[in-house]
C-alpha cells in the first residue's frame, strides 16, 4: 500500500485529495491545523469505504514545522517511508498594496512558500524512489490580480519551486508537479461565493466551461499526477481553472 502525506486535509481541495487517493487504494496522512472535528470526519469517511487514513495536527507558518511534522509522521506510520507528498495547506488570500504589512508578507510567505519547500527537503530521506510530490499552486500566479498581490506571488514562487525540484529529484525518477485550480467552491472563497448569485454567475463566467468548480475537479487532477500513468509528466503546472481567462 502507498503512503500519501496531505497537508491541510481536512476541508476543500485538501478533502477531495485525501478522499480520492484512498479510494486509489493508499494509506493517507491528512495534517490539518486547527479543526479536528473536520479532519476526524474525513479519516471515519475515508474509513468507512474501506480505506485507512490518519491525521496530524500541523500548524505551518514558523520555524521547525516541516521538522515537527515529519517527526509526528515517523512516529505515526513507523519510519515507513512515504511515496506521494501533496503541498495543499497554505493561506487562500492576502490584502491589495495599500493594506498589506510587512506581518502578513512574511506570514503568507512563510506558509505558502518555505514550508513546502522544508516540507520535501524533510521527506528526501523518507521519500520513495519514484515518488510523487504534488504542490498545489493557484491559477492567480499567471495573472495580474492586485487585489491580492502578495498570494498570487507566494503561488507563482511555488511554481518556480516546482520546476527546479523536479530537475533535482529526477535522476531519483520522482516527479514533481503544480495543479492550478481557479475560483472553486471552498470555505476560502464563500465569505462572497455562496449565497451571492451576482457573484456565482460571475465565477462560472470565468471558466470556459461555464460553472464554478469543485474540490473534487481539483483532487481528481492531484490523483492522476500521484499515479503511475503520469510517470513522464514532471516540472509541469497543470492548469485546473476550467478555462478560466481564454
Amino acid at each position: 500500500m502507498k503512503v500519501a502525506l496531505v497537508t491541510g486535509g481536512s476541508r476543500g481541495i485538501g478533502r477531495a485529495i485525501a478522499e480520492r487517493l484512498a479510494r486509489d487504494g493508499a494509506h493517507v496522512v491528512l495534517t490539518y491545523a486547527r479543526d479536528q472535528a473536520a479532519a476526524a470526519d474525513v479519516v471515519a469517511r475515508i474509513a468507512k469505504d474501506g480505506g485507512r487514513a490518519d491525521a496530524i495536527e500541523a500548524a505551518f507558518g514558523r520555524h521547525g514545522d516541516a521538522a515537527q511534522l515529519w517527526h509526528d509522521f515517523d512516529e505515526l506510520t513507523g519510519r515507513g517511508g512515504v511515496d506521494i507528498v501533496v503541498n495543499n495547506a497554505g493561506i487562500g488570500r492576502s490584502s491589495d498594496i495599500a493594506a498589506l504589512t510587512e506581518a502578513e508578507f512574511d506570514e503568507v510567505f512563510a506558509v505558502n512558500v518555505r514550508t513546502p519547500l522544508f516540507v520535501v527537503q524533510h521527506a528526501l530521506s523518507r521519500l520513495r524512489d519514484g515518488g510523487r510530490i504534488v504542490n498545489v499552486s493557484s491559477g492567480a500566479a499567471r495573472l495580474a490580480m492586485p487585489e491580492i498581490l502578495a498570494y498570487s506571488a507566494t503561488k507563482a514562487a511555488l511554481d518556480n519551486l516546482t520546476l527546479n525540484l523536479a530537475k533535482a529529484l529526477g535522476p531519483r525518477g520522482i516527479t514533481v508537479n503544480s495543479v492550478a485550480p481557479g475560483i472553486v467552491d471552498t470555505d476560502v472563497n464563500a465569505g462572497w461565493l455562496r449565497g451571492n448569485e451576482e457573484a456565482q454567475a460571475y465565477a462560472a463566467s470565468v471558466s470556459a466551461l461555464g460553472r464554478i468548480g469543485q474540490p473534487e475537479d481539483i483532487g481528481d487532477v492531484v490523483a492522476f499526477l500521484a499515479s503511475d500513468d503520469a510517470r513522464w509528466v514532471t516540472g509541469r503546472v497543470i492548469d485546473a481553472t476550467g478555462g478560466s481567462g481564454l
